[in-house]
């Protein structure tokens, strides 16, 4: 959509809903209702938040600008619901683990990714596949949008995984390193009320 198009498209509502699978479990992104074409020479469109909290990009959140980057961010979640089988945004999970960007990220802060796979990721998918989309999924969660990959070096990066087959045993990752623009979330997200007001407070005090 942002590159393949004759005006490159944003979707501004990336979900995990918004992506169906056809006959041939090729994906296929629906809803284009609140998406957006912009001429080349545009790298951002200014319009009200508009979006899905748990997807939302916290940099949109704060500065109304919308840029290819904020989609980048919402798959990012995606990855992370591929790999964990969890919703963004749980009300039945315990108080720190509500937000699953912040949940992922303070997991692989703490070496705990394997914990949080899901059951069938973790035992059927290759550990060097998982650790590449972990990895991948951190980079598209970066704040700072400038410092996300493009769509074009996701789909890249995921496509080349497509050859491996296989399973093996998830054992504790050590191929963790600090990445420079890395932040790591921690989204409080206590009550339905608080989501918005934390994001907004989490902006003002991070530097992007």
């Amino acid at each position: 959509m942002h590159s393949a198009a004759s005006f490159p498209i944003f979707h501004r509502d990336i979900k995990s809903s918004n992506i169906l699978l056809d006959d041939k479990y090729s994906a296929k992104v629906s809803d284009f209702g609140t998406s957006r074409s912009i001429p080349y020479d545009r790298t951002h469109l200014t319009t009200a938040v508009q979006g899905t909290f748990g997807y939302m990009d916290p940099e949109y959140f704060h500065t109304s600008q919308f840029t290819d980057k904020s989609d980048v961010y919402s798959f990012g979640v995606v990855l992370i619901e591929l790999l964990t089988g969890q919703k963004p945004i749980s009300f039945t999970r315990t108080e720190d683990e509500r937000g699953l960007v912040a949940h992922f990220m303070s997991s692989i802060k703490e070496d705990r990714l394997s914990q949080l796979l899901d059951p069938t990721v973790a035992t059927e998918a290759r550990k060097e596949d998982i650790e590449t989309i972990a990895k991948l999924a951190m980079r598209c969660l970066r704040l700072n949008g400038k410092k996300r990959p493009t769509m074009r070096e996701v789909a890249m990066e995921l496509d080349g995984l497509r050859k491996y087959k296989g399973s093996l045993e998830i054992d504790k990752p050590n191929w963790l390193i600090k990445e420079e623009g890395l932040l790591l979330h921690s989204i409080d997200v206590s009550s339905q009320e608080s989501i918005e007001d934390f994001i907004t407070l989490e902006m003002e005090s991070t530097s992007l």
